[in-house]
């Protein structure tokens, strides 16, 4: 359930205001973690979720048309990341592990994205120049990728092993008692 919890803060990450908060938003560590405790089966409710957010963000919030062929590289990218996040973290999730997520995540999306604006948008031109350009412009949006999925993926996986560990192991409390 808490899987479902944490597509919600995804969300509200995105639609609510947050320029002051380094344009932080949950999707990348969310997903990551969606892939990870839940069935692969569950992977449609996240994806319609965050493409209903994309539409309403692009009409409603951007006010643009909205395409949906300028979407297909996010919405693979959210599949891919769910998967990415099942193959990871499902069976073990280790501190190693979540690094490696929480740094493919952002690096994956940051690649796929910005190609496709390159290839795409028509932003840059078609040379290698314009493809430098256009990645050199996303880095600070992928440091800022980076640092909310590392934040999201700490604290959905550390709170818990936190409370744990600071929980007395049960077995050593009834040898204490008897």
């Amino acid at each position: 359930m808490f899987a479902y919890l944490l597509l919600l803060v995804a969300v509200l990450t995105r639609v609510l205001p947050h320029a002051g908060l380094w344009n932080f938003t949950a999707v990348g560590g969310a997903l990551l973690y969606f892939g990870a405790r839940r069935p692969l089966r569950e992977m449609l409710a996240p994806l319609a979720v965050l493409m209903t957010t994309d539409f309403y963000l692009t009409t409603f919030s951007y006010h643009d048309a909205f395409r949906w062929q300028g979407y297909v590289t996010t919405w693979a990218w959210y599949a891919a990341a769910i998967v990415l996040g099942s193959i990871l973290l499902r069976a073990r999730a280790t501190w190693f592990r979540g690094v490696v997520a929480a740094l493919l995540g952002p690096t994956s999306f940051f690649i796929v994205s910005n190609y496709a604006v390159w290839a795409g948008s028509g932003m840059y031109a078609r040379n290698w120049s314009g493809l430098v350009q256009c990645y050199a412009a996303a880095i600070p949006f992928y440091r800022n990728d980076l640092i909310s999925t590392a934040i999201v993926l700490g604290v959905a996986f550390g709170a818990p092993a936190l409370v744990r560990r600071m929980q007395p192991d049960a077995a050593h409390q009834a040898m204490q008692r008897g």
